[in-house]
């Protein structure tokens, strides 16, 4: 077991930039292929700015259908749908999570006796859904939000044999995350989290204009003058934003996972805000974790962070 001491090191130094090498998406998109499994696709492939095919990322229906047909494709996953507005994620970097985790709970190929807790699934269910399979996890799925919790029973639906491996619960305290989820004497191996990375949906939404500003610019357009920009990759309240944004819900992460320091081996976020890691880092020490390591993941311009913390 690593002391606090050891662990400097690892805490000092992010892992690799890149996607992962076991990342089926480090070649970019096959749209002939995509379109071939998922014909559904074909009207939002078009020729970019370089002459490539491509989709327009500012269009909530082609990130959409671009999703599912990558699940289809790639992951086997049918009928892979998600209410408007709902948050659609990015598959390649949300694999790279996945694979990232699985490094780091030390596994070879598929392990099903592995146990791995989603907080805040969503209305996608991205992370089991890939877990499950890419390595054959066993898999739960928290939200606070019925709803989002109805659709993604619909897509196990839609795909029987996650039926025994996929299970969701509903988080019915605002105020806790852990708490009300993890079953008395119930262990996990992995906890992964997409916490809400916005103070208020006003900040969501200036957020989102600046995605679409930065879109246009790789397009070779004028800046994006919409009067109430479209969140591209959607995302309903909980989703992108809670009070105290980033920051306060991932304290409130850190602080509770201490209770339940004997029942995840791991326990991780994504850190969207860089400032955010340093005061994270700072009361996961304090609370006495004895790792804690920080991996760096880099899809195209974009760095995400992913702390991860152990008490065991």
């Amino acid at each position: 077991m690593n002391t606090l001491h050891e662990s400097e090191k690892s805490r000092a130094k992010p892992v690799r930039k890149g996607l992962h090498p076991n990342n089926l998406h480090n070649r970019g998109y096959d749209f002939p292929a995509l379109v071939k499994s998922h014909p559904a696709l074909a009207p939002h492939v078009k020729p970019n700015a370089h002459g490539e095919r491509s989709i327009d990322f500012a269009d909530p229906l082609a990130v959409k259908t671009l999703n599912a047909a990558l699940l289809n494709r790639y992951y086997n996953i049918v009928g892979w749908d998600i209410p408007v507005g709902a948050l659609c994620p990015p598959i390649p970097g949300r694999a790279d999570y996945i694979h990232y985790m699985a490094d780091l709970i030390g596994l070879g190929g598929e392990q099903a006796s592995i146990k791995l807790l989603d907080i805040g699934t969503g209305a996608n269910g991205i992370y089991p859904l890939l877990a499950c399979q890419i390595y054959g996890w066993q898999c739960v799925g928290s939200d606070i939000n019925a709803q989002s919790l109805e659709n993604v029973a619909r897509i196990i639906a839609n795909n029987p044999t996650l039926e025994d491996r996929f299970t969701l619960r509903t988080q019915h305290d605002k105020n806790h995350i852990f708490e009300g989820i993890i079953q008395p004497g119930e262990f996990f191996d992995v906890s992964v989290c997409n916490p809400p990375f916005h103070a208020s949906l006003d900040e969501a939404l200036k957020g989102s204009q600046r995605k679409l500003n930065n879109l246009a610019r790789n397009r070779g357009e004028q800046k994006a003058t919409t009067q109430s920009p479209a969140l591209n990759f959607g995302g309903l309240g909980a989703e992108l934003w809670c009070k105290g944004g980033e920051q306060l819900f991932l304290k409130k992460l850190i602080r509770e996972s201490q209770a339940y320091s004997t029942q995840c081996r791991w326990f991780s976020s994504l850190v969207s805000k860089a400032d955010n890691v340093k005061p994270a880092k700072k009361l996961i020490s304090k609370l006495g974790a004895v790792d804690i390591r920080e991996l760096e993941m880099k899809q195209g311009n974009k760095v995400t962070r992913v702390l991860a913390w152990t008490f065991i």
